[in-house]
Parts: structure tokens; C-alpha cells; sequence
């Protein structure tokens, strides 16, 4: 069976840090490449990516939902049919990937689909029969 590659594409040295956590939770770096816009046009940056997705299929994760990284992928997803793309990455997202990148690329999105979500905590929501809260 076929592993899906999970490309991360950010601003900054963000990709390569998510990366270093996630090998720092796993022992594993496989299955994960970074890919940085700094320094590069557009269409270098899409290009690069193109570069690393190869025909394979292929995860993008994306800092944010706008922006060159995501306009980049976006583009190149017109023309590769087994390129999905994730916006917000974030170290959960890709733990449950690194975990389950044996699974076809259609499984895979629609397993981080059900798992997205924000946990935002205040003070306000404190249980107060908690000791230590």
C-alpha cells in the first residue's frame, strides 16, 4: 500500500518546526517534508512544490487559508488530482496524519475533517469543583 507524503508549506521556519515537534513526539521524521516561501516568486514557490509532490499522492498542509503557500497550493491542486490541501496546520492535525499515512488520501482528509477543531479555554469556564482552578 501506497503512503500518502505530507508536504507542510509556511512563512517562515514554521514547516520545519512543526516537523522537529512532530519527530520530537514520534521519533519519526518520514512522510513529512517542509517548505518555506521565503526568498521565493509565486511561481517558484509553486513550482517547488509541484517539485516535491511529484505524482504521488500528497497532503499539503498550509499555514493559513490565504497568502502565497495557499494560493500556491491551491493552483497546483487544479492539476494534480491526488493533492489535497489542509489550512491551519497545526501539531495535532499532524500527528494523526504521521499515524495514518497508510490510508488512501481520501480516508486520510476525511479523518483530519472530523477531527478539526478549536479548544479555547477561559476563565470564565473553570470548574470551580476542580481543586487548583
Amino acid at each position: 500500500m501506497s503512503e500518502v507524503q505530507g508536504i507542510l508549506i509556511s512563512h517562515g521556519l514554521l514547516a520545519e518546526g512543526l516537523i522537529d515537534a512532530v519527530a520530537e513526539i514520534t521519533g519519526s521524521r518520514e512522510g513529512l517534508v517542509p517548505l518555506d516561501n521565503r526568498g521565493l516568486t509565486p511561481e517558484a514557490l509553486e513550482s517547488r512544490l509541484a517539485e516535491l509532490a511529484g505524482e504521488s499522492p500528497s497532503l499539503v498542509f498550509v499555514d493559513l487559508p490565504s497568502g502565497s503557500c495557499a494560493f500556491a497550493a491551491r493552483r497546483l491542486r487544479r492539476r494534480h488530482p491526488q493533492l489535497a490541501i489542509v489550512c491551519g496546520v497545526n501539531l495535532p492535525l499532524l500527528l494523526d496524519f504521521t499515524f495514518h499515512r497508510t490510508l488512501p488520501l481520501v480516508e486520510i482528509v476525511e479523518r483530519l475533517r472530523s477531527r478539526v477543531g478549536v479548544s479555547i479555554e477561559h476563565a470564565s469556564d473553570a470548574d470551580s469543583s476542580v481543586p487548583g482552578r
